[in-house]
């Protein structure tokens, strides 16, 4: 079995794709996953701008094609269709992949926080729902390694950016440009009360945003997310008058369709044509529709638009350390993985080694029964101290030898090294050398 990941993002397909993924189940795709018969595991990651399947896999050409077919699926589109905006990474490609997204390197945002916990919870996700075992497990917590790392060790996120923060910047840019209040002054409305609208909030308080206002379809969870930050919590039924109000409106529920459509913005801006209203829409798919950037007075940045922000590009020294970082996780991981899939092959080396010198201690018995048992205690710890000596340099060059990507010199070296079986040897090898094909 070996990693796959087949998926799209902001960089492999455009917005309408996205949308459509991320409105579909993650915990249904990976079940959509498992009905092949080429797929063992499979972990969805599903953000604001990615939607990856992660699975171990038996076959690679059959499993894309299986896995392609159930994003296909939860678009509606063609297969033929969807194919052209997805990537495919197999093996240490997937797992450098996951990496590097751990890292924020593949983010819209270059070095953005939250996507740690989002793998985590997809991790989460996965294992509740009995659709990640052992591989898929380990390689995601080297993953959130990776990003821990990269988090503590480099600047790629000194500046705390992500989608929001970056948002902000951009949304009082264009309402001071367009002669509305600075941060201080704004009227901000947040909707939605998940974990993007918390950050938010959250934003708004360092920011010092003047009045900050939570919508959400049940005033209760508005009024708790609001009760933390200082600010008000209000019903979305109220939704038109909250928004005749803001001056800012930053849109993240996570429903699919649009909650807000070009006449209902209509109706607010011209019943207050001396203001800019700023709707940034950070859901996908979208809560706003797109129409209403057309509208006077009113500015829409969705996602597509953050990305051609500058703050979304890192500091190339940082990029290139948080990179060396993920090289290093990528070959220990792979070094460890490799030690343990030649472990069973050691415990048979250090079991022929122990049946040898059992095999000798009975001759030796048979030949010299005039010695004592003190004796005997002597001969056989040094026939076993000069068998496991022996065994040592042979043991760590099969180590070596196991994350050596050619496998035939590996079952070659066994073979002749130690007479094993070469079917024995075989049965030990990397997965990659058991697929029968490559990508």
């Amino acid at each position: 079995m070996t990693l796959l990941v087949v998926g799209a993002n902001h960089t492999s397909a455009p917005m309408d794709l996205l949308e459509a993924l991320a409105a579909a189940d993650s915990a249904a795709l990976a079940t959509g996953a498992l009905t092949s018969p080429h797929v063992a595991e499979a972990v969805v990651v599903s953000t604001c701008n990615r939607v990856e399947i992660y699975a171990e896999v038996d076959r690679f050409h059959a499993a894309v094609d299986d896995l392609t077919a159930v994003l296909a699926k939860a678009t509606g589109q063609s297969v033929v269709d969807v194919t052209p905006q997805c990537y495919v990474h197999y093996d240490e490609r997937a797992a450098q992949h996951l990496f590097e997204v751990g890292a924020g390197l593949n983010s819209m945002v270059v070095g953005e926080q939250q996507i740690l916990g989002q793998i985590r919870s997809a991790l989460a996700d996965a294992q509740e729902a009995g659709t990640a075992g052992r591989e898929l497990n380990e390689v995601t917590q080297a993953a959130l390694r990776v990003g821990k790392r990269v988090r503590t060790e480099t600047g790629l996120d000194r500046a705390g950016a992500n989608v929001v923060t970056v948002a902000y910047a951009d949304a009082f840019e264009q309402l001071s440009a367009r002669g509305g209040p600075q941060a201080e002054q704004a009227r901000l409305l947040v909707v939605g009360a998940g974990a993007l609208s918390s950050l938010a909030v959250a934003h708004a308080a360092r920011l010092g945003v003047g009045e900050v206002t939570v919508a959400s379809r049940t005033v209760a969870t508005a009024q708790r997310l609001a009760a933390s930050y200082d600010a008000r919590g209000a019903a979305l039924d109220d939704l038109p008058a909250l928004l005749a109000d803001a001056d800012v409106a930053v849109f993240c529920t996570g429903a699919v369709g649009t909650i807000v459509d070009r006449t209902a913005v209509a109706g607010v801006v011209a019943a207050r044509p001396d203001r800019t209203l700023v709707l940034v829409d950070l859901a996908l798919p979208h809560d706003t529709d797109p129409a209403t950037a057309a509208l006077p007075g009113v500015v829409r940045i969705d996602l597509a638009a953050l990305a051609e922000r500058p703050e979304a590009h890192a500091d190339h020294s940082d990029s290139q350390a948080a990179a060396q970082i993920v090289s290093d996780e990528l070959r220990d991981y792979f070094a460890v993985r490799a030690a343990r899939a030649v472990e069973p092959v050691l415990v048979s080396l250090r079991s022929r080694g122990t049946a040898v010198v059992d095999a000798e201690l009975v001759r030796l018995r048979e030949r010299l029964p005039g010695l004592t048992e003190d004796e005997w205690a002597t001969i056989e710890q040094s026939l076993r101290r000069t068998v496991n000596t022996l065994m040592h340099t042979p043991t760590v060059r099969i180590k070596e030898l196991a994350a050596d990507p050619d496998g035939q010199r590996y079952a070659d070296a066994l073979n002749s090294l130690f007479d094993l079986s070469v079917d024995l040897v075989d049965s030990m090898l990397l997965p990659r050398e058991k697929l029968g094909e490559t990508p």
